[in-house]
């Protein structure tokens, strides 16, 4: 059987093919990049499911609209008010989860041979994704305040990019947050170089101590035009549940009706029951008393990580501590190889993701992410001391 030719450009996800080893009895996995399921608010979804099911269950149970379900984008533009980016209902589109609005807008906007701007490191799934459609991927190098924007400066004037595409707050992998100046010379940049800059945002919420920078969206307001090169991509998956499957998408006018367009030809739309259930959850006054409770989870989790990491594997491995999120980006020093680390590492029952794979290109290949987000404070201590026998 012959696949189009487009697959040659992609591979199995790594992190998917490592889930194939998770099997096995009394492993520890700091490996997904899943929200603990402890900490969903089961109880409110219920009350918001039964509430749509009781009062219209012909509408939410029936084909909908390919932009999404008014009183959802409604409730995400009343979401996106607090947190200081101005956006009409009209503004938004809802996706199945912020990846389906990644792939409309590799639909949209990359041709084959088009070259593409990401973060060194950044999320595989969106490296895979933009190769699917042909796009040369190429990798903008960080640090612990994010993209340095020196260098994506100058590789936007070099290679003219269809798009650039930034996690800024407690990005996956890196756990980095790009700070404000940063963020501002960025919307300059992209207005000045007429550069669509596409800003996903699924961690921005889940901050520990203080609230991150504004978001590049919030932060338009302020630098008049660069609203116009802006695309963001938002989702309920981390903070409310994943299973739910609703994200959104922001862009200019133009760019949404074409990726309504091609929304149509994929799904229809998203589900309407889940979009339903979401849109009265908004309404209960439960989103953010939830939220209080998983960060400080994961406040408390990075801190025994980041504690752990020190006392255990010491001078062996260096990090930057996030300030949110859900990750630890680290790297092994004295020439070690994290994949080969990552198998003798499940020799001890304990599970990382090696960094190689969220390079577009040049992997580090000493580099590894670690997940707090789903182990328990007993069992990252108990992870970190598998890893340090697996040194």
């Amino acid at each position: 059987m012959e696949f189009a030719s487009r697959l040659q450009n992609v591979e199995t996800s790594a992190i998917r093919e490592l889930f194939k080893l998770l099997g096995k009895p009394g492993i520890i996995s700091f490996a997904g990049g899943f929200p603990d399921p402890a900490l969903f608010d089961a109880e409110g979804i219920r009350i918001a499911s039964d509430a749509v099911l009781s009062s219209t269950p012909g509408p939410v149970l029936q084909y909908g609209a390919t932009e999404g379900y008014e009183p959802l984008r409604a409730g995400i533009s009343t979401h996106m008010r607090a947190k200081g980016a101005v956006v009409a209902p009209n503004g938004l589109i809802v996706t199945t989860g912020s990846q389906q609005a990644l792939d409309l807008i590799g639909k949209t906007m990359i041709n084959p041979g088009d070259k593409v701007i990401v973060e060194a490191p950044t999320f595989l799934a969106t490296i895979q994704c933009f190769r699917l459609y042909g796009a040369q991927v190429i990798g903008a190098p960080i640090d612990a305040d994010g993209v340095q924007v020196d260098v994506l400066e100058r590789l936007i004037e070099e290679h003219r990019p269809r798009l650039v595409y930034l996690i800024p707050t407690f990005g996956n992998p890196s756990g980095a947050t790009l700070s404000e100046a940063r963020r501002r010379r960025i919307l300059e940049v992209a207005l000045r170089t007429r550069t669509l800059v596409v800003e996903d945002d699924p961690y921005g919420e889940l901050y520990f101590d203080q609230p991150p920078p504004p978001s590049l969206l919030a932060l338009s307001e302020q630098v008049p035009g660069s609203r116009d090169w802006l695309a963001h991509c938002g989702s309920f998956s981390k903070i409310l549940s994943p299973g739910l499957r609703v994200g959104w998408m922001i862009a200019p006018e133009a760019l949404l009706a074409r990726a309504t367009m091609c929304k149509q030809f994929s799904d229809a739309h998203t589900s309407n029951l889940s979009q339903a259930i979401a849109a009265h959850y908004l309404t209960l006054g439960r989103l953010a008393p939830t939220l209080d409770v998983v960060r400080r989870t994961y406040a408390e989790r990075a801190r025994v990580m980041a504690e752990c990491l020190r006392q255990d594997l010491g001078d062996a491995i260096s990090f930057n501590a996030p300030q949110g999120g859900m990750f630890f980006w680290a790297r092994l020093t004295g020439g070690r190889d994290a994949a080969e680390f990552a198998r003798r590492a499940i020799e001890q029952l304990v599970a990382f993701v090696p960094g190689a794979p969220f390079f577009a290109q040049a992997p580090d290949n000493a580099t590894l992410r670690l997940s707090f987000a789903t182990a328990d404070l007993q069992r990252i201590r108990e992870g970190i001391g598998r890893l340090k026998q697996a040194l």
